[in-house]
């Protein structure tokens, strides 16, 4: 069996994607910044969580050393402003996946599989873009490392931070207020994503997989306004209607998410986010996605066939 570094592994993807690597065997190790962060995953008994600094390249080379491949899912949604993006982007999208990058190819470890975002682009409308694309380029330009790039639409699950906040919010609030309302997504299980990088990572057809690039999504396509009235309906808001919507044109949109950045515990929307939304968050059809073969996710999970069991509805 394999001995494989997920970076990122306490967070939502990570959490199961680390899980399925250890039920089919494999020694996993989950660097992290605050062990207790990880601590749901210390019960799995194939899995070593490391409490380190990710950020520092020698200590990326002392996680790589002996192990045969890596996973990168780290990522953060906001950060301060920059040109072209501001530090906290820089050091998560752009600097960690250099550095891994070159860590992997120093310790023998040629095998990345880099979790990234649908529209990511050096050129893209957002900082969250712009770093997402420039991380992508750094793995690309790497010689010597066999790299795999998976571009996710916005990811569902239990415990998601996207569907579960949209039911929470309506269950305190009279009316939603949205920006960017009918701006399009193609919503993915995060179990078909977790699917995926496990394919791509030890499945029988993962060398198929290497320097390609992924976008998933899932089998249909919602504006925000229709996955924010489900989550209402499926949370049992207002007798399963969910509450009233009011699209806000871009000038109030982007007042309210200025107001939203200064929230303690981290804005519910940004500025950048908007910017982010520019672009329909949905495959393009020209990349292969996620009913690729040699992923191993045929009939992807649609919304309706999950969401509704965890929140709350059923």
């Amino acid at each position: 069996m394999s001995d494989i570094v997920v970076f990122g592994g306490a967070g939502f993807i990570g959490t199961h994607l680390v899980a399925r690597l250890s039920a089919l065997g494999h020694r996993v190790r989950v660097p992290t910044r605050h062990r207790e962060r990880a601590r749901h995953l210390l019960p799995l008994p194939t899995v070593e969580v490391v409490e380190v600094d990710t950020f520092d390249a020698a200590t990326l080379e002392r996680l790589l050393r002996d192990q045969q491949a890596a996973a990168n899912l780290v990522g953060v949604l906001h950060g301060r402003r920059g040109v072209p993006y501001g530090p906290e982007f820089a050091r998560a999208h752009q600097r960690l996946p250099a550095n891994l990058a070159q860590a992997c190819v120093s310790s023998g470890v040629p095998r990345l599989v880099h979790v990234s975002a649908l529209g990511a682009d050096s050129a893209g409308a957002s900082m969250y873009l712009r770093s997402k694309g420039d991380g992508e380029a750094a793995l690309r330009e790497q010689p010597g490392l066999s790299w795999t790039i998976l571009r996710p639409s916005v990811v569902f699950g239990a415990g998601d931070s996207f569907l579960t906040t949209f039911a929470a919010l309506q269950r305190m609030l009279p009316l939603m207020m949205l920006g960017g309302a009918r701006q399009r997504f193609a919503p993915v299980w995060v179990g078909d994503v977790a699917s995926a990088l496990t394919a791509a990572l030890v499945g029988a057809d993962a060398p198929r997989t290497v320097g390609r690039i992924y976008e998933l999504g899932g089998p249909h396509e919602y504006t925000l306004a229709e996955l924010v009235r489900l989550a209402g309906a499926w949370a049992g808001v207002a007798q399963g209607r969910g509450r009233p919507q009011l699209a806000l044109p871009d000038g109030a949109a982007r007042l309210l998410a200025a107001l939203l950045e200064h929230l303690p515990g981290g804005p519910l929307m940004s500025r950048d986010n908007l910017d982010s939304m520019r672009e329909p968050n949905v495959p393009g059809g020209v990349l292969p996605g996620l009913s690729a073969p040699e992923l191993g996710v045929p009939r992807p999970r649609c919304v309706e066939a999950v969401a509704p069991d965890y929140l709350g509805a059923r």
